[in-house]
C-alpha cells in the first residue's frame, strides 16, 4: 500500500489525534497528500495554525518508509481506519483511532467480543471473578478484550488463556513497550492465543492520558463491557462510560457492600447496569447462546467435589477447610495441590486458599 508509510509518519506527529489525522487524509484525499501539504494548506484545512506550524517542523525529521520499516521489522503490522480489515464495531464510534499497530492475529477481532475490565487494585474476590467470568465467555465462544494493567485485566487475560480461549489487549503504549513489565510473558501469551493492540506506534511510553484514550478503544470493540470491580473513581468507569456512549452494553458484577472496591460496580448498578453474576447473564442480556461450558469442567473425584463445594469463591484458610471437610490434613493437602493444578484454586498468602 503506497500510502501506508504516511499513514504511520501521521501518527507519529504529536499534534495530531485520530480525529485531525482522519480531517487531513479526507481533505487533502490521501495520507501522502495529508503528510506533504504546506502549512497554510493545513491551517486551510481546519488545525489551528500553532498546530499545523508544529506538524510541518516535527516532520523535517521524519522519514516516512523509514518509519514503516522500522515498524515491520520489529515483528508489527500496521492496518488503518480505510482498510477492509479494520475492526467493523470500532470503526462506528465517534473518534476511531486512525491507525492500529498490532501483533498477533487481528482477525480474532471478528468475533462476538467482550471487554472484560475493572481496578488494578483488585481483591482476591475480584481476580477469582475477572478470571472466571473470562473463562466461561471464552468458552462459550466470545473473544475476551480488556487492557493488560495489573489487576483484573491480568486476570481477565488469564481466564480467556486457561480456558484455551482468545483474547485481545488494548494498549496504553507503543507494542514495544511492555506495561506493566511483569507481564511479559502474559503479553507473549496473548499474541499467541489473539492480538495486542495500540493506537500508539511503536517506543511510545504509557502516559497517565494515553489510557483514558485506551480505554474508548476496548469498548469501541465490544458489543459489551463488563465492570468486575472498580472503586468510586476506578479508570475502569471510564471504559463504562465509553461503552455507554457508544451504545453499548455495560454490565457490573456486585461485590462486598463492605468493600471500597466494589462501590463503582455498585453505582452502575444503580444507574441501570445490568448484573453479571456469570457468562449466561451476559450472553443471555445480549440474546446470544447461554450453553455456557464450565471452564473448570472436568471429572473430578468425590472428595475433589467435596473440596470445591467448601471453598465456593471466597478465600479459605486450611484449618476452616479441615473444618468444613472433616478430611485429615494429609489427604486435603493433597486434594488441594491437584485441584490447584488443574487450575481450579490457586494458594494465597496466609495459608488460604480460593476457587477460580
Amino acid at each position: 500500500m503506497r500510502d501506508l508509510p504516511f499513514w504511520v509518519a501521521l501518527s507519529k506527529v504529536s499534534s495530531l489525534g485520530a480525529r485531525r489525522i482522519m480531517q487531513l487524509v479526507e481533505t487533502f484525499g490521501s495520507a501522502e497528500n495529508a503528510f506533504t501539504a504546506a502549512a497554510d494548506e493545513i491551517a486551510a484545512a481546519g488545525l489551528p495554525l500553532k498546530a499545523a506550524d508544529a506538524f510541518v517542523t516535527e516532520r523535517k525529521n521524519m522519514d516516512p518508509e523509514a518509519l514503516l520499516r522500522d515498524v515491520t521489522s520489529a515483528g508489527f503490522s500496521v492496518i488503518t481506519r480505510t482498510a477492509t480489515g479494520y475492526p467493523a464495531l470500532l470503526r462506528e464510534i465517534y473518534d476511531p483511532p486512525a491507525v492500529l499497530f498490532y501483533r498477533g492475529n487481528l482477525d480474532v477481532l471478528l468475533g462476538r467480543c467482550i471487554a472484560v475490565v475493572g481496578s488494578r487494585k483488585a481483591t482476591e474476590y475480584g481476580k477469582a471473578a475477572a478470571a472466571r467470568l473470562a473463562g466461561e465467555l471464552v468458552q462459550a465462544g466470545s473473544v475476551v478484550v480488556s487492557g493488560m494493567a495489573r489487576g483484573i485485566d491480568t486476570h481477565a487475560h488469564a481466564g480467556a488463556l486457561r480456558a484455551h480461549g482468545l483474547t485481545a489487549a488494548v494498549l496504553g503504549c507503543g507494542l514495544d513497550i511492555c506495561y506493566p513489565p511483569e507481564n511479559v510473558k502474559l503479553r507473549e501469551a496473548i499474541v499467541s492465543q489473539g492480538v495486542i493492540i495500540s493506537e500508539f506506534p511503536p517506543g511510545t511510553q504509557p502516559r497517565p492520558h494515553h489510557f483514558p484514550m485506551r480505554n474508548r478503544i476496548i469498548s469501541g470493540l465490544c458489543t459489551a463491557t463488563v465492570v468486575v470491580e472498580a472503586a468510586e473513581k476506578s479508570g475502569a468507569l471510564i471504559t463504562a462510560d465509553c461503552a455507554l456512549e457508544q451504545g453499548r452494553e455495560v454490565f457490573a458484577v456486585p461485590g462486598s457492600i463492605n468493600s471500597p472496591a466494589s462501590r463503582g460496580c455498585h453505582r452502575l448498578l444503580r444507574e441501570g447496569a445490568a448484573i453479571a453474576e456469570s457468562a449466561a447473564d451476559i450472553l443471555a442480556e445480549l440474546g446470544q447462546s447461554t450453553d455456557v461450558i464450565d471452564a473448570g469442567g472436568m471429572n473430578l473425584t468425590e472428595k475433589q467435589q467435596q473440596v470445591l463445594q467448601a471453598l465456593q469463591y471466597e478465600p479459605v484458610h486450611f484449618d476452616d477447610l479441615c473444618t468444613r471437610t472433616s478430611l485429615a490434613a494429609p489427604v486435603l493437602a493433597g486434594l488441594l495441590v491437584e485441584l490447584e493444578l488443574s487450575g481450579i484454586l490457586k494458594k494465597i498468602p496466609g495459608n488460604y486458599y480460593l476457587r477460580v
